[in-house]
């Protein structure tokens, strides 16, 4: 099946368009601009969105004027952190080759570091069109944007003090696993605003009371980004354990009381100025995009055949060794690249001790 065009509106680009850099990947702002970068190695054309504060009204497309090694990019002199923004990719539609490439839906950039808004369920999340005879054979026009999580450019400063790694030694490693919503939702000693959040966990009697307990290290069940599964929601039931990741960068946003990440980093330096080890559980194996006839929310339309690993005979079809519908390709030099920069940048950036990975044999 070839490629189609999206049934886009047209916008008029106000926005300076410059050449960038290819590196560092994501939305990157440098006191005077922002640098986009996003790999896809099959794609034709890749449009930069950018809405308006709420993230309900996309006000411009702009394609990425650049292309090296497989990195599209562009730098924005206009832009700035808080601009919400994400990518709309075109390509050939021709699921049997492993491409899935449909711009009629809003992409959420793989190295996002903040994302606003919810998944709302929505048949226009799907590139095919449900109930087509030809399944996800065939090719869905609806614009997904009102429905997907947007991102958001941030500015990393932050003023971390005196703060540094604990090093627990290994034989007096004693970790204590917890969930952040979990364990701060029915504290007493929790501000009802903050009840389920970063912030919650920073409270005094919080920390007081891990610290009693002996152990040395606290061990976060996974914060990353993660999509409430539809079959849930239809049951009244909601993804508590947040196994399904789509964005490996930019924690929950519901685990954000202030709605900025300087709220982890605080909750980091508070966890260490006692003497507190900080492991985050990390689902590097998947992601919420599921199998074939899964939603296209990020990977999926920005190069599937790169990021996923396809059936050789039917490239249509996963390789579903996680049991999840899909498996993140880690033999594939960008993928593989993808997550080493994930984990670095919570070790440096947010000052995360370790990692706890889940399936990693």
């Amino acid at each position: 099946m070839s490629k189609r065009k999206p049934s886009a509106p047209q916008f008029q680009q106000v926005s300076r368009i410059r050449e960038g850099l290819p590196f560092p990947l994501g939305a990157t702002w440098d006191g005077l601009g922002v640098n986009f970068a996003i790999f896809s190695a099959h794609a034709t054309k890749v449009e930069l969105c950018l809405f308006d504060a709420s993230g309900e009204t996309e006000l411009e497309r702009i394609e990425l004027p650049e292309y090296t090694d497989e990195i599209w990019h562009g730098y924005l002199p206009d832009a700035h952190p808080g601009q919400i923004y994400g990518y709309r990719v075109h390509g050939p539609y021709e699921p049997e080759a492993g491409h899935r490439f449909n711009p009629n839906k809003l992409l959420i950039d793989p190295y996002a570091k903040q994302l606003v808004g919810e998944l709302r369920w929505s048949e226009a999340l799907f590139g095919y069109t449900i109930g087509h005879p030809d399944g996800d054979l065939s090719f869905d026009e609806r614009d997904s944007a009102p429905f997907v999580p947007k991102c958001k450019i941030i500015d990393p400063a932050f003023t971390w003090g005196r703060d540094h790694p604990v090093q627990v030694p290994w034989d007096r490693t004693v970790i204590y696993e917890t969930h952040v919503r979990g364990y701060t939702m029915r504290h007493p000693a929790v501000a009802d605003e903050l009840r389920g959040t970063f912030a919650g966990l920073k409270t005094p009697e919080i920390i007081e009371y891990i610290r009693k307990l002996g152990v040395s290290s606290i061990e976060f069940l996974p914060i990353h980004a993660f999509v409430q599964d539809q079959h849930l929601l239809e049951k009244g039931m909601s993804n508590y354990w947040g196994y399904n990741s789509i964005a490996f960068f930019a924690p929950h946003p519901k685990y954000l009381a202030s709605g900025k990440i300087s709220e982890f980093k605080e909750m980091v330096a508070h966890l260490h100025n006692a003497d507190l080890e900080v492991i985050l559980d990390v689902v590097y194996n998947h992601t919420a995009e599921g199998n074939e006839l899964g939603p296209t929310l990020s990977m999926r339309g920005i190069d599937n055949a790169s990021y996923y690993r396809l059936m050789p005979d039917d490239k249509r079809y996963y390789i579903n060794d996680s049991g999840t519908g899909n498996t993140l390709d880690m033999s594939h030099p960008c993928v593989l690249q993808m997550v080493t920069d994930s984990l670095r940048y919570w070790a440096t950036e947010m000052h995360v001790d370790g990692f706890r990975f889940d399936l990693a044999t």
